[in-house]
């Protein structure tokens, strides 16, 4: 069955979407800044499989050293990757810059699953249908991309910094999945509104919907046969959903996912067309 990488998968949605993939029958690494909560992740999901997991993964997204030590440590490991889920993510109150000079919302929400993804890439191509899937959230409807201060705290402000970066990745899976045609599935969606901490403790509010609920359509893009030649898209409570007009803003994609090659010094993958 699939070996899955899932991010963030410590806590929330991102754990409940990786007992459910355990489930299923998948393979699950954990991700998580802390050892000793991901080993206990680890130890959970081992439980419920009745089998070995793999070594978790630890580190901080805010950090593109560390993202790149990661990816790595997990191909170093030889292992076949099948699915990347993209998960973590974070809302930030006040306007902070990581070590890398990088408004901490936009680099963790957005520039650390891209490079990510793009030192994944080599080793999930060897899979016959790899997967890609980016949790983004209804937010993105909201967001605006400047691209003269892209990445920066100018006019920093809590919900416009977290809807955009949910909007960066709605544009880079469009723009990603244009580049790699039918080589991969890649798609985005929206959990649902549920009570992780990211909900109480950012938006102030309790969401109506389950973690089960939250973890189901990453589970369904991750797994479900029928969806392995879908890309592009955008999915809601298990389903496509209509994303922001922007979405088919092609022009804007193509010029975010360059820049966001440049800012996080990755090679950019052809344009095909």
């Amino acid at each position: 069955m699939a070996l899955v990488l899932v991010t963030g998968s410590t806590d929330g949605i991102g754990r409940e979407t990786a007992r459910e993939l355990v489930r299923r029958g998948a393979t699950v690494v954990v991700h998580g800044r802390r050892s000793d909560k991901a080993n206990n992740v680890v130890a959970e999901l081992e439980t419920i499989a009745g089998a070995k997991m793999p070594a978790a993964l630890v580190g901080d997204l805010s950090s593109l050293a560390d993202v790149r030590r990661m990816a790595k440590d997990l191909l170093d490991r030889g292992d076949r990757i099948e699915v990347l889920l993209n998960n973590a993510g974070v809302y930030m109150k006040e306007a902070t810059k990581t070590r890398d000079g990088f408004e901490t919302t936009f680099a963790v929400n957005h520039l650390a699953p891209f490079l990510l993804t793009h030192l994944l890439l080599p080793r999930l191509r060897e899979s016959s249908v790899p997967r890609i899937v980016n949790v983004s959230s209804m937010a993105h409807s909201r967001g605006q991309i400047d691209l003269a201060n892209l990445g920066t705290v100018k006019g920093f402000e809590p919900y416009a910094a977290y809807a955009a970066s949910k909007l960066a990745n709605v544009l880079f899976t469009v723009e990603l999945a244009r580049r790699l045609g039918p080589q991969a599935a890649v798609n985005a969606l929206h959990p649902g509104v549920v009570s992780t901490k990211l909900l109480t403790e950012g938006f102030g509010m309790r969401g109506g919907e389950s973690l089960a609920e939250g973890a189901a359509t990453s589970v369904r893009l991750a797994l479900a046969p029928e969806l392995a030649e879908v890309t592009g898209r955008y999915f809601s409570h298990g389903k496509e959903a209509a994303a922001a007009p922007i979405m088919r803003d092609r022009e804007l994609a193509r010029r975010f996912y360059e820049k966001s090659c440049e800012l996080a010094d990755v090679t950019p993958l052809p344009p095909r067309e």
